[in-house]
C-alpha cells in the first residue's frame, strides 16, 4: 500500500521536474515543440524551413522560406499588407519574429529555437523575422 502510493508520488513529481520551463513563465508564448501534447494539432513545416501562416492554429495558406534562399543574420520582410499569426521553425537555427516590418525591436520582438518549435498563436502580427546563424 505505502509502496504503490510512494511511487505514485514519485512519478507525479518527476512529470512536474520534466515539465518545460516556459511553462511556468507568465506571458509565455504558447510554443510548442516536435513533442507536443497528444491532440495538438501541427501545422505541416517541412525540414530545414520556416513557415508562417496567416491566421492562428496553422490556418490558411503558409509561406515557407529555407536557409538556401533566406539570407543569414538579414532581416526580411513580409509582403506589404500580409502578417502571419502562427509559424514552425524548423530551420534549425533560432529566428526572430517581428511586430515590426523593418525588425526594429522598439516594437514587439520573440526568439525561438529551430529545432521544431510550434507556435499556433503567436502574441502580435508577425511581420518580419531574422534568421541567426546560431
Amino acid at each position: 500500500m505505502y509502496t504503490k502510493t510512494a511511487l505514485t508520488l514519485a512519478v507525479m513529481l518527476t512529470a512536474l521536474l520534466m515539465a518545460p520551463a516556459t511553462a511556468a513563465q507568465p506571458g509565455a508564448t504558447r510554443a510548442h515543440t516536435a513533442a507536443a501534447p497528444s491532440g495538438t494539432v501541427l501545422g505541416a513545416c517541412g525540414p530545414g524551413r520556416l513557415c508562417l501562416w496567416p491566421k492562428s492554429d496553422f490556418r490558411g495558406r503558409a509561406r515557407t522560406h529555407e536557409l538556401a534562399t533566406t539570407d543569414i543574420d538579414s532581416c526580411v520582410a513580409l509582403p506589404p499588407g500580409t502578417s502571419a499569426h502562427s509559424l514552425a521553425n524548423r530551420t534549425g537555427r533560432p529566428v526572430t519574429t517581428y511586430q515590426s516590418a523593418e525588425c526594429a525591436e522598439t516594437g514587439e520582438f520573440e526568439t525561438y529555437p529551430g529545432r521544431g518549435t510550434w507556435v499556433p498563436q503567436t502574441p502580435y502580427e508577425v511581420r518580419a523575422f531574422k534568421l541567426w546563424e546560431r
